[in-house]
């Protein structure tokens, strides 16, 4: 059980994951999840600087989507803009969300990473279908309310997690 909530990789930042370390090892294609991961909560304005990290993931190859708990006018904005493929209101951590995006970008899941902010949406729901997950630290502290009930959970787990030494 435990194992499901362990990232394979846990970065500060988007742009602290390693494109070329991923392509490597056979990653084809990205699906990020919205808020803080690419921009901060019930925020319509994406960085430039994720904005053109964004950019360098297509320019090297990446096919890349959006799966988010968000409404659809808020996440078709941000795909859009990148002309990438998305779900909304994905009810992560469900697999259907990452299966539907994965399918759009005509990859299986074994060659498709997961970039969220969250242990118990983005990361389980990636592990869940043997995806390559990247847990980031969120990029702002506010947060809808039933996200901040969520990430007490998240850091109990977290110390659990460390004791058994199954995350760094």
């Amino acid at each position: 059980m435990y194992k499901l909530l362990c990232p394979d990789r846990s970065v500060l930042r988007l742009q602290d994951i390693d494109l070329q370390e991923i392509k490597k090892m056979g990653i084809e294609g990205i699906i990020f999840d919205l808020d803080n991961t690419i921009l901060p909560w019930d925020s319509s304005e994406i960085s430039l600087e994720v904005s053109v990290w964004m950019e360098q993931v297509l320019a090297n190859g990446f096919k890349a989507g959006l799966v988010s708990n968000n409404r659809r006018q808020r996440v078709s904005k941000i795909a859009g803009r990148f002309d990438i493929p998305y779900v909304f209101r994905a009810y992560k951590p469900s697999k259907n969300g990452f299966r539907k995006v994965s399918a759009a970008m005509g990859l299986s899941p074994e060659v498709v990473a997961v970039v969220g902010d969250q242990l118990f949406t983005d990361v389980l729901g990636g592990n869940r279908l043997g995806m390559f997950t990247i847990w980031v630290k969120p990029l702002s502290s506010r947060e809808f309310i039933g996200t901040k009930v969520t990430r007490q959970l998240e850091k109990m787990m977290v110390r659990i997690l460390r004791a058994q030494k199954l995350l760094k």
